[in-house]
């Protein structure tokens, strides 16, 4: 026991470290940004017209908000794969809802954070119960939920005209200049940062990714972890869904196809550990707000956007190889210095 107890807080210790890192990534990013900003300006000078930065950050805010949710579950040594496919079928079901005048549009809007958080529970309860590899279970729920959503569309899609007048008027409504969507994502990645810093179940999230043996030796109950981080990122992706329908307003069973890879990109990107155990969800959301000024750069600069999928693949094995190789160094010399 004794032994199990030093060996957490030696893990703690060089998750702390790790933390320290990624942390130094997230000011790396912002200063990329900047950089980034300036270059394109000087070839494409409406890039950081106000015309052009409020809809890139609307979108980037829907995905920040899964991205925080995806870091929840990477940060605890798993992966949720089926993000898109939760967003694409709340999207969906929440239009269809509107279309037939089932219900009103915040009882539609609930009932679609209701459904992503459903969707969330049973695929915690999944990896978590039953035990099934996160990889192998949300892949298999990816589909799951993709071909719900096309078997209930039938094929049709739901266009804006069908849709309560006003419905996607909050996508470019704004407070102080700033937009709605952007105020809502800042409120979920500062809660969800408070929850990490400061409360007991944020200190279990980081042991469980840490030394998921030792967290379980010393009382932490990894299984209720586990379906909570789960539970939470389908809660986060049915918001974000709910947004996807009211920035995009026509909605077919494709929606949100691809976002899982631009999601898990911007997780990695800023600084958490795909090997679970440090990282924050500041992070995770810059990497969602950088990704998204890349693709619009894109599109600005007329380059291909068959691009962009390269980009998405190449940050992944970059962040995922930086994270080995600094993780391979700080246990290296944190040996070191306890074997002196």
């Amino acid at each position: 026991m004794t032994e199990t107890v030093a060996a957490t807080s030696s893990e703690g210790r060089l998750g702390r470290m790790v933390t320290t890192v990624a942390r130094q990534r997230e000011a790396s990013l912002v200063a990329v940004m900047l950089i980034l900003g300036v270059f394109v300006a000087v070839q494409a000078p409406q890039f950081l017209s106000v015309s052009n930065l409020v809809p890139v950050t609307v979108l980037a805010s829907i995905i920040a908000i899964v991205a925080v949710g995806e870091a929840l579950v990477i940060i605890t040594r798993n992966v949720d794969l089926s993000v898109e496919a939760i967003m694409g079928l709340v999207a969906f079901s929440v239009a269809e809802i509107l279309s037939r005048k089932a219900l009103d549009a915040p009882a539609a809007m609930a009932f679609g954070v209701g459904l992503g958080l459903v969707l969330g529970m049973f695929n915690g309860f999944l990896v978590s119960a039953l035990r099934v590899p996160a990889i192998v279970a949300t892949l298999g729920t990816l589909s799951l939920f993709r071909g719900f959503d096309y078997l209930i569309a039938g094929g049709k899609q739901v266009t804006l005209t069908e849709l309560p007048p006003g419905y996607t008027d909050p996508a470019r409504w704004t407070i102080v200049g700033v937009p709605l969507f952007v105020l809502i994502a800042v409120a979920v990645v500062v809660v969800t940062s408070l929850v990490l810093r400061q409360t007991t179940f944020g200190r279990q999230v980081y042991a469980v990714g840490s030394n998921p043996d030792a967290a379980a030796i010393l009382g932490i109950r990894r299984g209720v972890v586990v379906f909570t981080v789960f539970s939470v990122c389908g809660l986060l992706s049915g918001l974000a869904g709910v947004m996807w329908g009211i920035e995009f307003g026509t909605i077919n069973a494709g929606a949100a196809t691809g976002v899982t890879l631009q999601v898990v990109a911007a997780v990695v990107v800023g600084g958490v550990n795909i090997f679970g155990g440090s990282g924050t969800v500041v992070g995770a959301a810059l990497g969602a707000l950088f990704l998204t000024l890349v693709s619009n750069a894109l599109i600005l600069l007329r380059l291909s956007q068959f691009w962009l999928e390269a980009i998405y693949g190449l940050v992944i094995l970059l962040a995922v190889a930086a994270d080995s190789f600094v993780l391979r160094r700080l246990r290296r010399t944190f040996t070191g210095r306890r074997s002196r």
